[in-house]
Parts: structure tokens; C-alpha cells; sequence
């Protein structure tokens, strides 16, 4: 938990505040922007929640705090109702998870509610909390990782649910050796008529993305939106594998048709499909340049 002894000073005065234990994941400031904002390496409260709403978010963030970097003077009245806010809706059928993990270096994790079972795609913190709604929406029947970094407690989840794990081999790890569905190579796997799992090596060797319904793309740590670009990019300063491959299957991404991007770490974005096919060639000639 966040301590008041460690509270940084960028911090205007109130209640929220954010400690020096930030890891700088960028969190809160994309789930609460009003109220959290970068101060040199790391985030901090430039305005204090001035309504309900903006109250339920910063609350929300400091709950998706991987570090629990983020704390109150006073204790919160309202901490029930935030845990019970999670997951999020992002769409009728698509949800944020929250609970970062630090692990995961605070990627973001979704949940997929669909008739033919439900999909966790990459893995939050196993809270109790969490695990209470996920069970009230029906429980998890796959378990999706997009790549090694971000595979979290995958372990407990597997083990409370029952759910099967999806990674690629190249991804595979001592933690993560007995996952029940390893996939191969670089060809697209449909693994239902609305889950399309699509290998885009760059990143790391094994990273694969996955479209639902021709619609939520969910890129891990291959694709998210930059405001200073004001495009689609992908992570030039944090890429393991090889930016040839990676800028080889964004090319080949670019091809498919969806409306949202949801990454791991990133901005998230939505729009009509003429405006995504747009910037997603923005981003391969972005990419060409670098």
C-alpha cells in the first residue's frame, strides 16, 4: 500500500496522492486522466476528484495500481463500490479487468463474455475480488496470452477455473511449460467462429494478437495508439525480438478489419474501420522510417 511518508511532492494537496514506489506504467493516467499525470518519471494527482465520477476512477486506478503506488488520507468509505465496478465494460461484451500486475510491468488484461465460453486475455493479479465477478459473468473457459511478459498468475487462474492457457511456443518458459494449447508457426488459428489468433512475431519471437468477432483487436505489446504521434505505433524502444519482423507483421495485420485496439501496454483506440485502416498504414509507414 501507498504511505504518506513517501508521498511525492509533484502531488497538489487532498486526499489521492500517488508515493514514490510508481514505477511510471502510465496506469492511472490513462484510467483517470483528470485526476493523474506525469511528473518526471512518474505519475502523480494534478486535480482532486471533484464529482462522483471522477472519484470512481481514481479509485478504480488506485486499485489497478500494480505497486500500490497510489493511496488516500483518508481511509476511502467507497473502496466496496470500486472493487465491485470491476470488470469494466469497454463494449457489450468486452471488459478491463484492472488489478495490474507488477509482474507484467502493469499490462492491462480484458475479459471476453461470449455464449461459447468465455476468454481472460492475459492475466491480472488473481484478487479475490476480481475472481468473485468473473465467476458472477460465468467463469473463464480460455485463458489467451499474447506473450511471456504478461502471463501474471496465469497458474491460479488455471487452477480456480479450470480454463485452458493459449501460448505460442516461442513464448513458452520453465512458468509457463504445462499450458494446455501451444501454437506453432505464423499462420492465423481460428480457434472459434469469433476468435481469431494471429501471429505477429517483432515484439518477441512467439507474440500473437487476437480478434474477436471482426471487431476488438487485442494486441499485447504489438500495437497501441500514441497521442504524440497521433497514429497507431508500435514500441520501437522495447522490442526484443527483431523491428524487421515486427514491422513485417504489422503489414500483414494491416490487412484485417477491426473497429477497436485494446493493448497491454498503450493507449487504447476506437473507431469506424475506413479510420483504422488509415492509421494502421500510418503505422507501417511510420515503421518503415525508423
Amino acid at each position: 500500500m501507498a504511505h504518506l511518508t513517501q508521498r511525492r511532492p509533484e502531488n497538489v494537496s487532498g486526499d489521492f496522492y500517488v508515493d514514490s514506489t510508481c514505477i511510471d506504467c502510465d496506469t492511472c493516467r490513462w484510467m483517470a486522466p483528470e485526476t493523474f499525470y506525469t511528473a518526471g518519471d512518474q505519475s502523480a494527482v494534478h486535480h482532486q476528484p471533484s464529482n462522483e465520477t471522477e472519484r470512481l476512477r481514481a479509485m478504480q486506478a488506485l486499485l489497478a495500481c500494480p505497486t500500490a503506488s497510489i493511496g488516500t488520507v483518508e481511509k476511502p468509505h467507497d473502496i466496496q463500490q470500486a472493487h465491485h465496478s470491476f470488470p469494466i465494460p469497454i463494449t457489450e461484451s468486452v471488459y478491463h479487468c484492472g488489478y495490474h500486475a507488477e509482474s507484467s510491468y502493469g499490462a492491462a488484461s480484458y475479459f471476453i463474455q461470449r455464449p461459447g465460453g468465455n476468454v481472460l486475455v492475459d492475466s491480472p493479479r488473481f484478487a479475490p475480488p476480481l475472481v468473485k465477478q468473473l465467476e458472477k459473468l460465468g467463469g473463464i473457459r480460455y485463458l489467451y496470452l499474447t506473450h511471456r511478459d504478461d502471463v501474471a498468475d496465469h497458474q491460479k487462474f488455471h487452477q480456480h477455473f479450470g480454463c485452458d492457457r493459449i501460448l505460442h511456443q516461442d513464448e513458452i518458459n520453465r512458468s509457463t511449460q504445462d499450458v494446455e494449447i501451444q501454437l506453432s508457426g505464423i499462420e492465423p488459428v481460428q480457434l472459434d467462429s469469433d476468435l481469431l489468433i494471429i501471429p505477429v512475431p517483432g515484439h518477441t519471437k512467439g507474440h500473437t494478437v487476437l480478434l474477436y468477432n471482426n471487431t476488438v483487436l487485442f494486441t499485447g505489446d504489438h500495437l497501441a495508439w500514441s497521442a504524440e504521434l497521433n497514429h497507431l505505433y508500435a514500441f520501437r524502444r522495447a522490442c526484443w525480438y527483431s523491428w524487421t519482423e515486427l514491422t513485417q507483421s504489422m503489414k500483414r495485420l494491416a490487412n484485417y478489419s477491426f473497429e477497436w485496439v485494446l493493448p497491454g501496454h498503450g493507449r487504447r483506440y476506437h473507431s469506424d474501420r475506413q479510420t483504422m485502416a488509415e492509421h494502421m498504414q500510418k503505422c507501417v509507414m511510420w515503421m518503415e522510417t525508423q
